[in-house]
């Protein structure tokens, strides 16, 4: 009896294993199917970089048959601009708002989460107010201040609102990161002799690197990536973005230049992936403390 116990046991146990096996086949056959589908346009972007424009839509494998580096060459000089004066402008703006984000979003959270003052926690509900609100909402109102100030056709109207503040997201992304610090070491520095900006720079700062650099990120990848403010707000080809620069590649009338097109599109991507790729463990650590206790 005990050996029939014990076999029945092997079997169900061996059965057990047979469909954990199963299973994780089929998960992980499942993931390779969808990590395929999901970089398949990319590569097929890249190899199309490197085709002449006659053979990138008459072979839509990922074969590497006629490669050349004429699309890299063209498409750098193809405007009366430089790509690189492009690069330049949307590095410039960039970083400007990574500054801007950086500075003025951690200052009001630091308001928000630590200092009293009247009516916090209405303004607190009007910021998250503005996270609702669709970009197409505000963007004529902000047309008409900035052409009112003579900023249109220039990069203030791009980066000095990152200078007050104006991403709520990130706002409430720091103010939760702040709440997870302990409030005694706010006590033990205003006994020390510190001020709130004291506290502000010597200690909040120093702890709140992760959120700070998820702010980064996603301000850089954002900001890059903008298309339509700086369609809005720059009409000078010299100040063009990249996205912007992009575009002129598409002509209705003349054709458009598909090898151009996708090789300087290859090297626009370039910078975020870098950029996510350095930044990756901050953004994994930023987001999973955020809002924990």
């Amino acid at each position: 009896m005990t050996r029939t116990t014990a076999a029945t046991s092997a079997s169900l146990r061996a059965a057990a294993r047979a469909r954990s096996r199963r299973r994780t086949i089929l998960l992980h056959s499942f993931l390779l199917l969808a990590i395929t589908l999901m970089l398949y346009p990319l590569v097929w972007l890249v190899v199309s970089s490197l085709r002449p424009n006659e053979l990138i839509f008459s072979d839509p494998t990922l074969l590497p048959s006629g490669l050349t580096l004429d699309n890299y060459i063209q498409g750098w000089s193809a405007h009366a601009v430089s790509f690189a004066v492009y690069f330049g402008n949307s590095a410039f703006v960039t970083v400007a708002a990574i500054l801007g984000n950086l500075l003025a979003c951690s200052l009001a959270a630091y308001a928000f989460a630590r200092l009293r003052f009247k009516l916090k926690t209405m303004w607190m509900a009007i910021l998250l107010g503005t996270i609702m609100l669709p970009e197409h909402v505000t963007i004529v109102p902000q047309y008409v201040l900035f052409s009112e100030l003579g900023w249109l056709n220039t990069f203030l109207p791009l980066v000095a609102p990152k200078f007050f503040a104006a991403d709520a997201f990130f706002v409430f992304l720091i103010v939760q990161f702040i709440r997870t610090l302990p409030r005694e070491l706010n006590e033990a520095a205003e006994i020390d002799g510190c001020g709130q900006f004291a506290i502000y720079r010597r200690i909040v700062l120093p702890l709140i690197v992760p959120a700070l650099a998820t702010t980064a990120i996603f301000t850089f990848i954002w900001t890059w990536n903008d298309f339509s403010r700086p369609l809005v707000f720059l009409t000078d080809a010299r100040l063009y973005t990249v996205p912007m620069a992009l575009r002129l590649f598409v002509d209705a009338q003349a054709g458009t230049n598909w090898g151009a097109l996708f090789a300087m599109s290859v090297l626009s991507l370039i910078p975020v992936f870098l950029f996510f790729i350095f930044g990756q463990r901050f953004l994994i650590r930023g987001i999973a403390t955020t809002g924990l206790k």
